[in-house]
């Protein structure tokens, strides 16, 4: 003869195991939701940062792969924070395996342009051996740093280099990058200037017209707060004044994107040999 229990025992036995189905229903719902990373996304960080920072304008937020940051992009700086917006980070991010600097790598990713659509007859072409390598420069002629970029700039060899005069430091800069300008080689006048402290003819012409204003409309766009500015074939960005085993290596890594490889640079003017 079988024992059974009674209905009372059955009863309660049930109850477990219909308890114990929920608690792995949410458990493996849980293991789900961690594993699959559906956890804070993009759209809700913004929403945390700007209840905690209202004026902050953000181009791009980002889930990283280093201990479940977001960096956040406001268009010409990264920083970093959790998923509640529970703290700030600046300064760079460095991956101790490869040693690289992420956020360097990133920004100059993510401020990247199109080269060749430069409006490049605003610039001065300056040209040493054949060319072949190219390079665009926001310069300030008061710009100390500047002068000390351009001297290394013009110990390269194959250099194609688009001067665009950047004045922004001070009245002056605007009266010295109109000379320039409207010398009549402005070529030379820049590398008198920037090379041998050698001013340029003073004051310009009235009648002289000069890109100016739409190289700083230019910078402004491009967000270029501060000079040299070089821009690479790439696209990328460098911001200070290189040293010369910085400029070759990036020049040699520069690749142009495959749809703008084969097309012909803007019209541009008339080149201007570098000279020592």
């Amino acid at each position: 003869m079988m024992h059974r229990p009674s209905e009372a025992v059955n009863g309660i036995f049930k109850q477990r195991v219909e308890l114990m189905k929920k608690v792995f229903i949410a458990l493996a719902a849980a293991f789900f939701a961690v594993s699959c990373g559906v956890q804070a996304n993009p759209d809700e960080v913004k929403k945390e940062l700007a209840k905690k920072f209202p004026d902050l304008k953000t181009e791009r937020i980002t889930k990283t792969a280093y201990g479940g940051l977001f960096e956040v992009f406001t268009g010409t700086e990264i920083f970093y924070t959790d998923e509640k917006a529970t703290f700030v980070v600046t300064g760079n991010l460095i991956d101790t395996a490869t040693r690289a600097n992420v956020t360097e790598a990133r920004v100059n990713k993510l401020t990247a342009i199109k080269f060749d659509e430069l409006p490049f007859e605003n610039a001065i072409k300056i040209v040493r051996g054949d060319g072949s390598r190219r390079i665009a420069i926001f310069e300030d002629p008061l710009c100390g740093y500047c002068k000390k970029f351009e001297a290394d700039v013009n110990s390269l060899n194959n250099i194609t280099a688009y001067v665009f005069l950047y004045p922004i430091l001070a009245q002056d800069s605007f009266v010295k990058s109109k000379a320039i300008w409207c010398a009549r080689d402005n070529g030379a006048a820049w590398q008198d200037w920037m090379l041998r402290d050698k001013a340029p003819p003073s004051p310009a012409p009235e009648s002289c017209k000069t890109p100016l204003d739409q190289n700083v409309a230019l910078g402004q766009k491009l967000r270029i707060n501060g000079t040299p500015v070089t821009f690479f074939v790439d696209g990328e960005r460098i911001v200070g004044a290189l040293p010369l085993a910085t400029i070759e290596a990036k020049l040699a890594s520069a690749v142009p994107p495959t749809s703008n490889a084969a097309s012909p640079p803007a019209a541009a003017a008339p080149a201007v040999p570098a000279r020592k």
